[in-house]
C-alpha cells in the first residue's frame, strides 16, 4: 500500500523551525528530502519520511511539543480544496466523514474514526504504516489541526471534554500550547491518541454551513481525482485499531462490521495481495512500538491493548516480529528490528 502524504500537511514546518534558529537543511538531507520538493503543497512526498522529519526536527529543536507549534500556525485551508468542502457541511459529523473520505488527497497513512460511547464520542487519529515508526511529533500535529477542525465548525466557544496522549507530558514549560490548542486540561500517558467530545456536537447545526458551496467544492475535487474511498484492506485496518483493546478484532467482527461474509472480505483482501493476519500484524507492530516508547505504559497494559489475553502470548509475538522481549525493546528505547 502506497505510503504517501501531501507537503500541505508539513505546513509550518520552516517557519517554527526559523523560530528556534535552526537550519533544516541538513536534517533534509539526512531523510532524503529538498527544501525545493517542500515548496509545492500538491507534491506527494513519502509519508515516513515526514514523519522522521518532524522527530528528527523536534530532536535537534530541543522541543517537545514541535508537532503542536505546528499545527497552531495552521488554518483549515491548508486542506486545499478539501477545506471548503468540509467547513460547509451542515454538522461536524459530516466534516469529519468528508475528511475521512477524502483522506487519501491529504495523507494515505493517518486513519480517523470516530467512536460514540453513551453520551461521548472519542475523534482518535492512528497511522497506518507497514512498519512501525516512532511518531509522537506527527501524532500531536494531526490531533491539532482535527482541534483547529472541530472549533471551526463549531465556534470559537467549543471545547472538548479531553484531549488524550499516548506519550508521557512534556517538561512544564511546554505545557501551555496544549491549553490553548485543546482548550481543556491534557491527559497524558492514554492508552490512546484522541479527543474526547460531548456526543451532542456532531450534529450540532454548523452556522458557517453553505450548501451550495460544498457542492461545488465537491465537484471541484471530483473533476481533479476521484474520492479516496476506504479500500477494503484500509476499512479492516479502521476497524481493527478500534477493536484490539477490547479483545474484539478478528476477522469475524470485521467481516460483521462491513456487512459481508468471512470468504467475501478473505477474497477482496486476497485481491489487494494481502490478508486479515498481516492487518493485524501491522497494526500490532505500529501501536507496539507507540505504547512501548512510553516508559510509563506497562508491558501487561501494552498486551492488553493489543488485545493479547496474557503477557507471555504477547512477549512470544514480539520476540518472533522484533527479534526482541517488549522489556528488551524498551531498554533499548523504543527501537525495534523491523527484518524479524
Amino acid at each position: 500500500m502506497t505510503e504517501l502524504m501531501r507537503v500541505a500537511a508539513l505546513t509550518g514546518y520552516f517557519s517554527t523551525m526559523r523560530e528556534f534558529r535552526v537550519d533544516p537543511r541538513p536534517i533534509l538531507k539526512d531523510i532524503g528530502l529538498s527544501p525545493d520538493l517542500l515548496t509545492n503543497p500538491e507534491q506527494l512526498i513519502s509519508a515516513r519520511a515526514a514523519i522522521r522529519l518532524l522527530e528528527k526536527s523536534a530532536a535537534a529543536t530541543g522541543c517537545l511539543t514541535l508537532g503542536l507549534r505546528m499545527a497552531e500556525g495552521r488554518s483549515l485551508a491548508d486542506l486545499g480544496t478539501t477545506s471548503l468542502l468540509i467547513v460547509h457541511q451542515p454538522t461536524l459529523r459530516l466534516s469529519l466523514e468528508a475528511l475521512a473520505e477524502f483522506r487519501n488527497r491529504v495523507n494515505s497513512t493517518l486513519v480517523l474514526h470516530f467512536e460514540q460511547i453513551g453520551e461521548e464520542v472519542i475523534l482518535r487519529e492512528d497511522f497506518s504504516l507497514s512498519t512501525p515508526e516512532p511518531s509522537r511529533q506527527a501524532s500531536n500535529l494531526a490531533m491539532g489541526v482535527i482541534a483547529r477542525l472541530c472549533a471551526t465548525v463549531l465556534g470559537d466557544q467549543w471545547e472538548p471534554q479531553a484531549a488524550c496522549f499516548a506519550h508521557e507530558a512534556p517538561p512544564s514549560n511546554e505545557m501551555a500550547i496544549f491549553r490553548r490548542l485543546f482548550r481543556c486540561p491534557p491527559q497524558f500517558n492514554s492508552p490512546f491518541n484522541g479527543i474526547v467530545l460531548d456526543a451532542r456536537d456532531l450534529d450540532r447545526p454548523n452556522p458557517k454551513a453553505d450548501a451550495a458551496l460544498a457542492l461545488h467544492a465537491r465537484r471541484l475535487i471530483e473533476s481533479v481525482v476521484s474520492p479516496a474511498r476506504r479500500s477494503p484492506a484500509q476499512e479492516v485496518e479502521q476497524i481493527v485499531m478500534l477493536l484490539l483493546p477490547s479483545g474484539r478484532a478478528n476477522i469475524q467482527t470485521c467481516a460483521d462490521s462491513m456487512g459481508l461474509t468471512i470468504r467475501t472480505l478473505q477474497r477482496l483482501l486476497d485481491g489487494e495481495s494481502t490478508s486479515f493476519s498481516q492487518l493485524l500484524n501491522r497494526a500490532r507492530m505500529q501501536l507496539a512500538a507507540q505504547y512501548l516508547a512510553n516508559p510509563k505504559v506497562r508491558v501487561t497494559d501494552v498486551a492488553d491493548m493489543l488485545g493479547y489475553s496474557s503477557i507471555g502470548a504477547f512477549t512470544r509475538w514480539h520476540v518472533q516480529t522484533f527479534g526482541m522481549s517488549p522489556r528488551e525493546s524498551r531498554r533499548g528505547g523504543g527501537t525495534v528490528n523491523i527484518a524479524h
